[in-house]
């Protein structure tokens, strides 16, 4: 696919342009983001990358838009355990409910930065060492057989080094100024903690893109289309966070769904290398068949999770998003008298007593 300069950057300024026209339609009035206006911000988000792929399909051809279409809902199901990495971080830093959506922008602004110059070294590297494709392919197989074996496991903010490195030489308050990064304290300038959750978000997302940018590779090694799938996934991520807030735990095999289809495209990158560097015959995996696996296996995961959680609702209990909520009201971040009750304890609902 010969992508000119003039796409790369009418891309880009789109993009930037949807950035700009998101801060001062929602954020020029800090408020919190319900479900129904996070509802209508994923269907426009939705039907972007819709009309993007239809793109695709009239300039270059079904193939690409195929590639599009099946890296963006892998991106997109990937993405998703990126929520319970921002529920934790925003409830770690207690970030006031109407400044969420802002953190979540920002972020995730950060995040597509980092990955568009991994893109770059990714696609630069397959150009180079078609054995790149083993690489990639054991890494995803290595990744599917952690993620199978985790439970979405709780990151540490404090952990991030970046996070470690600002703190250890800014000066910072642990109170928040509005949606300041930064302000003057007794004549000295203090970073606030919005910087710093902005920055937790962006870069502890780069752990997850070294797992979904090999996989979207897998599907396409066209960094056009691995960049666009990226942007478009990542855009409508933070609405989906507010959409889905509350539901995140009833998904209680996600983790299984995510592991299997990193597992086959890790298969199907390996299939690649070995029919691009040696003469032994291969079965070649269509993007059809890949976009067919792909939709199967997160549809098969969410109805089988939400039959489990209605069979058994105590297994809510044990996901991550009702620890974390757990955690921050103890800590003063959100009372838990303020939950919805399906969000404590299906079985006791009532709110225990802090």
């Amino acid at each position: 696919m010969n992508v000119p300069t003039w796409m790369w950057l009418a891309t880009i300024g789109g993009l930037v342009g949807i950035i700009v026209i998101d801060l001062i339609v929602v954020d020029s009035r800090p408020h919190v983001f319900g479900p129904r206006e996070a509802t209508r911000w994923v269907i426009f988000y939705v039907l972007l990358a819709a009309a993007f792929a239809v793109f695709l399909y009239v300039y270059a051809g079904a193939t690409y838009a195929g590639q599009f279409v099946a890296g963006y809902i892998t991106e997109y199901s990937l993405s998703v355990d990126n929520l319970f990495v921002f529920l934790v971080i925003l409830s770690a830093f207690a970030v006031p409910a109407e400044y969420q959506h802002r953190v979540l922008l920002v972020g995730i602004v950060i995040a597509l930065i980092l990955r568009g110059i991994l893109i770059v070294i990714g696609a630069e590297a397959i150009a180079r060492f078609t054995g790149t494709f083993y690489l990639f392919g054991a890494l995803l197989l290595y990744t599917a057989f952690k993620v199978w074996r985790s439970h979405d496991e709780e990151p540490d903010p404090e952990g991030n080094g970046l996070i470690r490195f600002v703190e250890k030489r800014v000066t910072t308050t642990r109170e928040y100024h509005g949606t300041k990064l930064t302000v003057r304290l007794d004549g000295k300038r203090h970073v606030t903690p919005m910087l710093m959750v902005m920055l937790a978000i962006g870069t502890t997302d780069l752990l997850f893109a070294l797992d979904s940018i090999p996989a979207v590779f897998g599907l396409t090694q066209e960094a056009y289309i691995v960049f666009t799938a990226n942007a478009f996934a990542l855009m409508g991520l933070r609405q989906l966070f507010f959409l889905l807030h509350g539901l995140l735990d009833r998904l209680v095999y996600l983790n299984r769904g995510l592991a299997i289809i990193l597992a086959f495209i890790g298969v199907k990158l390996v299939l690649e290398a070995v029919g691009a560097t040696t003469s032994i015959p291969v079965p070649h995996i269509s993007i059809g068949v890949s976009l067919a696996v792909i939709i199967g296996v997160l549809a098969a995961t969410t109805v089988i999770s939400l039959v489990a959680v209605r069979r058994n609702p105590a297994l809510v209990l044990e996901g991550p998003e009702y620890q974390a909520e757990l955690e921050a009201a103890a800590e003063g971040g959100k009372a838990l008298a303020d939950l919805e009750p399906e969000e404590l304890d299906p079985q006791n609902p009532e709110p225990p007593a802090v």
